[in-house]
């Protein structure tokens, strides 16, 4: 019963790196058209490589399996994927990730990038699936880089919605981009930033207070700081959870003790969300799915997703709605 409920509600999901949903299968069809080699004789060969024990190990096959992105149509292809496949979960709304630094390092225009994400995000709405874009600074990298990628950027800031910072977590504090994060508010975009998920409370706070961050991806190590909570919870900060990433990850050693039950008892505005769904083993509702979680707290989570989105009110309102009549009607 539950599995059917969760099908069908609607969500939005708030977490999630178009470079990451790659699924093996499309990975071989595009290097075989861009006529590319890469690493691995099959897709089991690509699967067994996706067995990783931290953060640094998994980017390092994350960033091998972007190389074979060439061409506006091999990012159109990417998110037309995603989207299809996140749509069957039941999402009405996105707003997901991308790394440009990955491929223009690389030599691919940044316009050819975005071009293919953005077309494939605007015909998704034939789908129903609403979307907003954040580029993603890569935070191993420094902040002069990040300034350059914002400048590239600029032709494309009307259809991008905010930017946020990934990559390796420890060791490249939020503070290091505190001036990009300033310019990219001045020209008006969102942020938001990956912190505690390896990283100290710490890097929350910095987020909180030298990014300014209006959305605050992972977040899981903030439970370790009591005051840190109760601004969390005073300010009704969106926290973007990824319950299986955790576990692929070793942030947690075994669902069983995944704080996100414990985070929606506190009062934070906790969201479930995939993360790298092809490399961690699940996309959205498969999250939902592997924590054990009651009706309540899942129509819970789910209007988190949307009050914790960039939509404005009165589409958040209509999404709300559309959750309570879905609940109503539910059988």
């Amino acid at each position: 019963m539950t599995d059917a409920f969760l099908a069908g509600l609607p969500k939005a999901e708030l977490h999630m790196h178009l470079e990451g949903s790659f699924e093996p299968e499309l990975m071989f069809a595009i290097a075989r058209r861009n006529k590319c080699d890469i690493p691995f004789a099959n897709v089991e060969e690509v699967r067994a490589a996706y067995e990783f024990s931290n953060l640094q190990e998994f980017l390092d096959i994350y960033y091998q399996g972007a190389q074979v992105l060439r061409s506006r149509q091999d990012f159109h292809d990417l998110t037309g994927a995603y989207l299809r496949r996140v749509a069957a979960d039941g999402a009405r709304h996105v707003e997901v990730f991308f790394d440009p630094q990955t491929h223009t390092s690389r030599g691919i225009a940044f316009s050819t990038v975005v071009g293919g994400m953005l077309d494939a995000l605007k015909q998704a709405e034939s789908i129903g699936i609403t979307s907003k874009l954040i580029l993603c600074f890569l935070r191993h990298l420094s902040e002069e880089e990040a300034f350059a990628t914002l400048r590239a950027a600029e032709p494309f800031l009307d259809r991008i919605a905010g930017v946020g910072l990934d990559s390796s977590e420890v060791g490249h504090p939020p503070s290091k981009f505190a001036r990009v994060f300033a310019a990219a508010r001045e020209r008006g975009l969102k942020t938001v930033a990956h912190a505690g998920e390896e990283g100290p409370p710490d890097y929350v706070w910095e987020a909180l207070e030298l990014l300014q961050v209006d959305r605050l991806d992972h977040g899981n190590r903030a439970l370790e700081d009591a005051a840190l909570v109760r601004r969390l919870v005073a300010e009704q900060m969106t926290l973007t959870v990824c319950p299986l990433s955790n576990l692929k990850l070793c942030v947690v050693k075994d669902m069983a003790e995944h704080p996100l039950r414990q985070m929606l008892a506190l009062g934070l505005r906790a969201t479930i969300n995939s993360d790298d769904p092809a490399y961690f083993g699940g996309y959205l509702n498969d999250n939902y799915a592997a924590v054990s979680l009651t009706r309540d707290e899942i129509v819970a989570l789910a209007k988190n997703s949307f009050l914790g989105s960039f939509l404005d009110a009165d589409s958040k309102a209509r999404h709300i709605a559309a959750i309570d009549a879905y609940v109503r009607g539910f059988r």
